[in-house]
């Protein structure tokens, strides 16, 4: 071989070698493809698990909000229940103090029954008379006694009949501890007779003496005690007949004795404030006169 064969052959040896290769930028290429590939896959794998965890929380905070209602209706519920657990013994105690009221109330009944019959008994020859009638009605117990009975005309001093009238009255009475007892006199419309009226001017003063009368007899001759007695004089103005008749101003002549049920006052719990100390003022001394 000469010397330009040899030289040409060096040439292209040359050139060959300085052609690039294309195998690592196609490897380079298929990479960044591969990569690309893989971040869009990823960015779409990202993107629906984005989308499942919107859709979750949605999921949950949907769930939440069911909660907290249902939490809130059975807090609604607990309040009703014990509600109506409260209404429920309210109820049951009403009805435990309703059913004492009514077995108070039948003793009470019972007992003025017993009252009634026994007063009944006492009292027979005048009743059977008309001189005294008894009326046992809604818890309360009157004795009507017409006035001659216990006075004498235009008097309000007790006669001896009276006494002895009153006194089996007061006998039954003095046993009735859970009674109030009220005394309280009438008249009919007639004016004061003329020998009455500078001891009693008017009806209103004869019907509060005669009242205030029987309530000291039945004090201090019967035993009843004074703390349930009292008296008032109503004068001719509650009349339970007419006064067109004497038979009907005969019946209003009279005494009412009216039993009720008697409430004993609860002792006031006041407190009393302790005095305040006074301060005794000292005299101030006189002062010198200067010479």
């Amino acid at each position: 071989m000469d010397g330009y064969e040899q030289y040409d052959q060096v040439m292209k040896d040359a050139l060959k070698m300085a052609r690039p290769n294309r195998l690592p930028w196609i490897l380079l290429v298929l990479v960044v493809l591969a990569a690309a590939g893989g971040a869009y896959f990823l960015l779409r794998q990202l993107d629906a698990a984005r989308g499942e965890a919107a859709a979750s929380a949605n999921k949950i905070l949907d769930i939440q909000d069911k909660l907290d209602k249902e939490r809130a209706a059975k807090a609604e519920l607990d309040q009703q229940r014990e509600r109506l657990e409260a209404e429920k013994k309210d109820l049951l105690a009403l009805k435990e103090e309703l059913s004492k009221s009514v077995q108070s109330k039948d003793e009470e009944l019972s007992k003025l029954k017993g009252t009634y019959d026994e007063l009944q008994d006492k009292m027979k020859a005048e009743i059977a008379k008309g001189d005294i009638q008894l009326t046992n009605a809604g818890g309360r117990l009157k004795v009507d006694l017409i006035d001659k009975v216990l006075f004498d005309s235009g008097e309000a001093d007790i006669s001896k009949r009276g006494e002895e009238v009153l006194a089996r009255v007061g006998a039954v009475l003095a046993r009735m501890e859970d009674k109030q007892i009220q005394v309280s006199g009438h008249t009919d419309d007639a004016p004061i007779s003329a020998r009455l009226l500078n001891q009693y001017p008017t009806n209103w003063e004869l019907s509060a003496a005669r009242a205030t009368h029987v309530v000291r007899f039945l004090q201090e001759k019967a035993g009843v005690p004074g703390r349930r007695l009292t008296s008032s004089g109503y004068g001719p103005y509650h009349p339970v007949a007419s006064n067109a008749r004497p038979t009907g101003r005969a019946r209003n002549r009279r005494i009412e004795i009216l039993l009720t049920p008697a409430f004993d006052p609860m002792p006031s719990k006041v407190a009393v404030p302790e005095p305040v100390p006074v301060k005794e003022k000292v005299a101030a001394k006189p002062k010198r006169r200067r010479r």
